[in-house]
């Protein structure tokens, strides 16, 4: 996938940090949720060290054509309005149903009270209007891509000079 230019300074700032990266590990460039707000608000929690994972459906990413992110993936997480905000790397993706999600892969993704019932609650409301918009019908049986990453770049509390 070509890396899309509103974050090529970024991806480029880290590959020379990295002395080098390859472009094929790009994932994706995107802003967590599906509305503003949730952009902004989750892309604060994963800068603040508090979100760590997320989850998406695997029919929603097979139907996307990238497939299911894997580990060594790098994605540049943005903003409400496209501004880069630091680049993840994923570590870890399991895939379970919605049901089976676990109270500690919940306290992960760092939402809310870091309880199962918000996670559930919330994201039963966010999978129920991803499945709305495509003519799907939510079910606790849906496989999910639980997805655990870090952050590369920039890196937090590094000392400048």
């Amino acid at each position: 996938m070509a890396i899309p230019s509103h974050v090529m300074t970024m991806w480029s700032a880290f590959s020379l940090e990295q002395g080098g990266i390859q472009d094929e590990r790009f994932y994706e460039a995107f802003g967590f949720g599906d509305s503003p707000t949730l952009a902004d608000e989750l892309g604060q929690l994963v800068l603040s060290g508090i979100k760590r994972a997320t989850a998406g459906s695997v029919w929603s990413y097979e139907s996307s054509g990238k497939g299911v992110p894997k580990p060594g993936d790098l994605s540049v997480v943005t903003d409400s309005n496209d501004i880069p905000l630091c680049i993840i790397e994923t570590v870890q993706v399991d895939i379970v149903p919605f049901s089976a999600v676990t109270e500690e892969f919940a306290a992960t993704e760092g939402e809310g009270d870091g309880s199962l019932a918000y996670w559930r609650k919330v994201h039963f409301e966010y999978f129920s209007r991803e499945c709305e918009s495509t003519g799907r019908s939510f079910d606790e049986d849906m496989l999910l891509a639980c997805e655990r990453f870090r952050v590369v770049y920039p890196k937090v509390g590094r000392s400048k000079g």
